[in-house]
């Protein structure tokens, strides 16, 4: 028979029936361990409490309040996307599971015994970014990560299960080899768009070193965003559990309100001039400029206009007759097919910018290189003279 809704316990209830279990009386537990080795030498003894009943609020849970932050933060969102969208598939499909479950990731590095490098097993849906995810013993194991430029990065530690999931899927070497040999601005029937996934906060900190944009020919680029000596890793500025930024010990260097308030630049990148507000300003601006320009090339030059809907994949589709409004056939939106080498570059680098809501503060120069070189790209094809933008790199 099944139990009502209000008979199952929560973790807290369960612990205070361990806590209740274990306040006996000597004479009444040895009495059931006799009790039970009379009757079988496999019976499992019982005990009685003292005195009772017990309530939650009287059992001191040593972690408590971090089960309680965690419980409250994207991470044990349940219902999000990230953990809900293979519901109707029963299972999730193994190149998602690693970073969308815990039972995935540990799956990935082999924490439970299965090969390491590789989802082999499969994954239930109902999964979370779980205790086990960070607090798994095993990951004193885990020295490297591998990123998909193909660096091998040194980690210690939880580090490996932040980068391990905040490093995107692919990158600027992904665009490379999709274009090669490829007339530069003729549409390919072959190129689809490359998307560097979501919260690539991993990707964007370790910049040109970590290699995740599309870096142009005979550009440097800013490696990873070393800051001031505490601040050297992501526990450094986000609370583990409610992953909330710690604000106040940036004050110790910056005046600002906000984080998004911090400047660290005295020259204006966007061309606005205005050094009042922060970097955050700058990039999004000259992320706007891009798409802007992304917008202008496939209608002029390519004449095969785009229209980006960030609310459904894959994201860029097609308005062929250029009314702004997505095409659809057979009641489906139309994904855009007339990608060139340099519109899908430039489009790689906008989404791997934008998709890190944090860039600003993970590595705002290399986010602003890119975005530079990107407009830049697009400056010639469109007759649009770089020094009249008045953007700085």
């Amino acid at each position: 028979m099944p139990l009502p809704s209000s008979a199952f316990l929560t973790p807290v209830m369960f612990l205070a029936g361990l806590v209740a279990l274990s306040l006996v009386d000597p004479a009444l537990a040895q009495t059931a361990n006799n009790t039970a080795d009379e009757e079988s030498d496999t019976a499992i003894p019982f005990a009685l409490p003292q005195s009772g009943p017990f309530t939650p609020a009287e059992i001191d849970i040593e972690n408590d309040q971090a089960i309680a932050d965690w419980f409250r933060s994207a991470h044990a969102n349940a219902a999000a996307e990230a953990f809900s969208h293979w519901d109707d598939d029963g299972e999730i499909r193994a190149a998602c599971a690693t970073c969308h479950s815990g039972e995935g990731f540990r799956d990935f590095h082999g924490l439970d015994g299965t090969e390491v490098g590789v989802v082999n097993g499969t994954i239930n849906v109902g999964g979370v970014v779980d205790c086990g995810t960070c607090h798994n013993e095993g990951l004193a194991e885990i020295s490297e990560i591998t990123f998909p430029s193909g660096l091998v990065h040194p980690v210690q530690g939880v580090e490996a299960s932040c980068l391990t999931c905040h490093q995107g899927r692919t990158a600027g070497i992904d665009v490379v080899e999709a274009t090669a040999d490829m007339a530069i601005d003729e549409p390919n029937a072959e190129l689809r768009f490359i998307n560097p996934h979501y919260a690539t906060a991993a990707a964007t900190w370790l910049g040109g070193y970590g290699a995740a944009g599309y870096h142009y020919d005979g550009r440097d680029y800013s490696g990873r965003f070393f800051h001031a000596r505490p601040v050297a890793s992501c526990n450094s500025c986000h609370e583990p559990h409610t992953l909330e930024v710690e604000f106040e010990p940036c004050l110790t260097c910056h005046q600002a309100e906000t984080p998004q308030d911090i400047r660290i630049a005295r020259q204006s990148y966007d061309g606005s001039g205005n050094t009042s507000v922060g970097i955050q300003s700058d990039i999004e601006a000259n992320a706007e400029t891009l798409m802007d320009m992304i917008r202008a090339y496939t209608n002029d030059v390519v004449g095969a206009p785009v229209i980006y809907d960030g609310s459904r994949y894959p994201y860029f589709f097609a308005d062929a007759n250029g009314d702004g409004v997505v095409d659809m056939a057979d009641g489906k939106p139309v994904v855009y097919g007339s990608w060139t080498p340099r519109s899908l570059r430039t489009a790689f680098n906008w989404k791997l910018v934008t998709a890190d809501p944090g860039n600003y503060a993970h590595n705002p120069q290399y986010s602003l290189e890119l975005l530079y070189d990107s407009i830049a790209d697009l400056s010639d094809p469109l007759g649009i003279d770089m020094e009249e933008l008045d953007l700085l790199r």
